[in-house]
């Protein structure tokens, strides 16, 4: 009978970054070895942690890049508590064999309220009002301050978040207009604009909720933001390379633009006790927030939840569902079966290759599901206990095998 590969009292957690102590609680309770840190890692410092570990949880200081990952032999899940995945080295870990999880949901919510309250201190310029009062200046004044209902707000990107400030701004009676990539189906009365530039024309609001890609990259610029209405605001809570920093200074100071709120920039500091400068500090009715959309109690708190959650029905049942990664599998366990996991090249043969193995050792295939992209496969099988070590041997010996290992 097989041992099996990592066994769950041997799973050592690495979480960085004053990640939720509730993901730490949760691992635990697994029996998993967990070690937290406060801080981010980098260079040999973050190779010689984690060389050893199995799971590595980050949020979004820590880069992952593939020289790390090539040190993480033991490796075999990231967990990233927050939305993006850029500071991760994707490619490299799924070419290793290293699912990697994020934390779609956690904090939408969070992020989207605050879209919702900037909106209204633009149309009302209250971050202006508050910081000359605490100047001693009284400046009682309605001039170009307006209620937001009736007014329109598109919305580039309409994902987890988008969809939340959508819902939230229509039930303040704005009308909600967005665009998006992908075919997304409107919430409420929102209306889908089959381009980006139609939402930047017909907007008095616009908040951006995309990725970091090479698609987003810059994507809005000074020929976008000449498009906008004069007099309308900028909102964005997403990643900083999307806006170009210094066109929108210009857009602001010519006044084409009446106000924006940036809470994501392109260089971030590391610490917080950093200097920080940009070319929209000291412009007027400018909200310039430290990347703090998701930073409510919360939403750290979900998020804390989440990944692990994900995490941990992986390292049990070898499921990738909302892997970013990896092929999606999930497999129902089966009883009296040892269960083999397997990531390979994807090239043509390699089921077959697998199948034929199992048939000449005599065992029998309880339950298989393979799922592939373009350049890797994962399979899952339960086979019989009995023979699973040779299984296990005789498929990590063929060419395409990247890993394998017995689950249970």
């Amino acid at each position: 009978m097989a041992n099996t590969t990592n066994p769950k009292e041997k799973i050592r957690v690495l979480l960085l970054e004053n990640i939720h102590p509730l993901a730490k609680t949760m691992f635990a309770a697994e029996g998993f070895e967990v070690e937290t840190l406060s801080s981010a890692l980098s260079g040999n410092q973050l190779k010689e942690m984690i060389r050893e570990i199995h799971i590595l949880g980050i949020r979004s200081k820590t880069q992952i890049k593939a020289d790390d990952l090539a040190e993480a032999k033991n490796l075999l899940a990231i967990g990233a508590f927050c939305i993006g995945t850029n500071h991760i080295a994707l490619d490299a870990a799924k070419n290793l064999g290293i699912a990697v999880f994020n934390a779609p949901f956690g904090n939408t919510r969070s992020v989207a309220e605050m879209m919702i309250a900037e909106i209204i201190m633009l149309s009302r310029q209250l971050g202006d009002r508050t910081s000359e009062m605490h100047r001693k200046i009284w400046k009682k004044v309605s001039s170009g301050c307006n209620e937001v209902r009736g007014k329109t707000l598109g919305i580039i990107g309409y994902g987890n978040i988008g969809t939340q400030v959508s819902t939230l701004a229509e039930a303040m009676g704005m009308r909600v207009i967005f665009y998006d990539i992908i075919p997304k189906l409107p919430r409420g009365n929102a209306k889908v604009c089959s381009t980006l530039e139609h939402v930047l024309q017909e907007s008095d609001f616009v908040t951006l909720h995309v990725p970091a890609t090479t698609l987003t990259h810059m994507m809005i610029d000074r020929a976008q933001l000449k498009m906008m209405k004069r007099g309308s605001y900028l909102i964005n809570a997403s990643r900083g390379t999307v806006v170009d920093i210094a066109a929108l200074a210009e857009a602001l100071k010519s006044k084409h633009l009446s106000g924006a709120a940036i809470d994501v920039f392109p260089d971030e500091p590391e610490t917080n006790t950093e200097d920080f400068q940009i070319e929209l500090q000291g412009l007027s009715n400018v909200i310039l927030t430290p990347h703090v959309g998701g930073a409510t109690e919360e939403a750290q708190s979900n998020i804390g939840e989440e990944v692990p959650t994900s995490l941990i029905r992986f390292v049990k049942t070898g499921s990738t569902t909302r892997s970013v990664n990896f092929p999606e599998v999930d497999l129902p366990p089966t009883s009296e079966t040892h269960r083999i996991l397997n990531v390979h090249q994807n090239v043509p043969g390699v089921l077959r290759d697998v199948n034929r193995i199992i048939s000449d050792l005599g065992a029998n295939i309880e339950a298989q599901t393979l799922a592939t992209d373009p350049d890797i496969g994962y399979l899952i099988f339960d086979t019989d206990k009995a023979v699973s070590a040779e299984v296990k041997k005789a498929i990590e010996s063929l060419t395409a095998s990247i890993r394998t290992r017995i689950l249970y």
